[in-house]
């Protein structure tokens, strides 16, 4: 029954392999966090080594709710909607320190700290911030961190691709749509690219959106955008920082992103970086979980082995 709710709206031909992760048992839950209510969902044997993911700006656990199931025959694997997105709840304000917080609260809540353990993180995009966040308050506890494609571009690089600084102001209501499917149908990637899964985008799309009086909305907060802190030269500093964070690290990117190419491996060389594996995802662009969600599971499984080796 679950399965079919969550895959209603899906019109487009699905895979096998991805009706069978959705249909995988997972447990679903809220910790709060500061007052916020924060929701996660859980897959895989809790006395397994633990992994917690975390999705970009505005996105939500959906983006690794296919992708967790065929990681927990392994692993303990949680994925959490930060504040303000997905189906947690809202805050006046969204500082990196307090999702931070988020991250380790979901964490300890799920029993990934338990025996010991140090649980490695899994970030896409502007997650992967929070991450190293995270790992900077957190004193040792994470293992370390797969990175998802963050944008890791020189200081002339990221001022050329943006516009300019983060916009400041007062959030703006978001537009209601009379029906789902028109709703669905308004659902864009960002950066702006294709995508060839119709499936996953209809999926993302459907769980982007919650119901409320007169039509449907996204679940994403306004106050998101309105209260953002990423300037450029907060943009600029990740590189370094990702290079400064202690534990294991690796870096996955799309071999068709914007937001990272051979001009970012040169660049995290530079800043001290070279020991960082660096693995290369043909035929994805930015949104790699939509674009290829078998062939990131793959490579997440052999970083995930090898680092279990050593």
């Amino acid at each position: 029954m679950r399965q079919e709710s969550e895959l209603a709206a899906i019109t487009a031909d699905r895979p096998k392999w991805f009706d069978e992760a959705i249909g995988i048992p997972r447990k679903e839950g809220t910790v709060d966090v500061d007052g916020c209510p924060i929701f996660y969902m859980e897959w895989g044997d809790p006395t397994s080594p633990g992994i917690i993911m975390v999705p970009g700006l505005i996105a939500t656990l959906r983006c690794f709710s296919f992708i967790a199931p065929l990681l927990a025959g392994d692993y303990h694997v949680v994925a959490f909607d930060l504040s303000g997105q997905g189906d947690s709840g809202v805050r006046e304000d969204y500082p990196e320190s307090v999702r931070a917080a988020e991250l380790t609260r979901v964490a300890e809540h799920t029993g990934l700290f338990n025996n010991g353990g140090k649980p490695l993180i899994i970030a896409h995009s502007y997650g992967a911030t929070i991450a190293f966040a995270a790992i900077e308050a957190a004193g040792g506890r994470f293992g370390g961190t797969i990175i998802l494609e963050m944008m890791t571009l020189r200081p002339e690089q990221i001022r050329a691709f943006r516009s300019g600084n983060a916009v400041k102001g007062d959030a703006k209501p978001h537009r209601l749509y009379p029906d789902l499917e028109t709703a669905m149908g308004a659902y864009k990637l960002g950066p702006v690219q294709p995508c060839e899964n119709e499936y996953l985008l209809q999926y993302s799309a459907r769980h982007s959106l919650r119901e409320v009086e007169g039509g449907w909305i996204w679940k994403f907060s306004p106050n998101l955008y309105a209260n953002d802190y990423r300037t450029n030269e907060w943009w600029a500093e990740q590189p370094e920082r990702l290079v400064r964070i202690p534990g294991q690290k690796a870096i996955i990117y799309g071999g068709l992103s914007p937001l990272f190419g051979q001009e970012s491996i040169d660049y995290l060389c530079e800043l001290g970086g070279s020991d960082i594996p660096i693995i290369e995802l043909p035929g994805a662009y930015h949104q790699m979980m939509l674009d290829q969600p078998l062939a990131l599971t793959s490579a997440l499984r052999a970083i995930l082995a090898m680092w279990r080796i050593d």
